[in-house]
């Protein structure tokens, strides 16, 4: 048996552990999370008004 076997897995880079957040840690990750949501959405609605955009001037 090695050593190495006995540490706990290593948690994948980006991913806090949560056991040992708070409840505000918590929500503060939550808020985080969605202010990134909030930010991908924005950029598939701007992606998409651009195509709509390039759709209506070459169907023209």
């Amino acid at each position: 048996m090695d050593i190495d076997d006995l540490e706990p897995a290593a948690r994948p880079a980006g991913k806090p552990d949560m056991d040992l957040m708070s409840i505000d840690e918590l929500n503060d990750y939550i808020a985080g999370l969605q202010a990134e949501i909030d930010r991908a959405r924005a950029a598939i609605a701007a992606k998409r008004d651009y195509k709509s955009g390039a759709e209506a001037f070459f169907k023209s």
